[in-house]
């Protein structure tokens, strides 16, 4: 993937991230109210949204870090995306995916703190 269609990518689910959450909160809000999950997707926007975000920062960024950049991009489709449809579904079970989403989001912050190759990213950090 290169840095700009990274960078496409981020964006697009930047406004995703926007429009779902509008859509949650007021097509979805009698759905949402009956099914008891409102906070449950509110809790998909925000996390969805804060890092489309750092997707965005990241595919900008030189060099272009891929491994963190596609941990958290896994974070928001198993994260965000279980609890988006355990919150129109009422499906409990979609639950139990959600962690990986969690620790996909980890992975990825770690991997930026951690896995930094020194001689590269020493640089662009300072």
């Amino acid at each position: 993937m290169t840095p700009a269609l990274a960078f496409r990518v981020a964006a697009v689910l930047g406004a995703l991230a926007v429009g779902l959450g509008a859509f949650g909160a007021h097509s979805l809000k009698t759905l949402l109210e009956q099914n008891g999950t409102a906070a449950i997707w509110q809790t998909a926007a925000s996390y969805h949204f804060i890092h489309a975000v750092v997707l965005l920062v990241l595919a900008g960024r030189t060099p272009f870090r891929r491994c963190p950049w596609f941990a958290l991009l896994a974070g928001i489709g198993l994260f965000s995306g279980s609890l988006y449809l355990l919150a129109l579904t009422n499906l409990r079970w979609l639950g139990a995916i959600t962690p990986f989403g969690g620790g996909s989001f980890i992975i990825g912050w770690l991997w930026l703190a951690f896995g930094a190759d020194k001689s590269k990213d020493s640089q662009s950090l300072q």
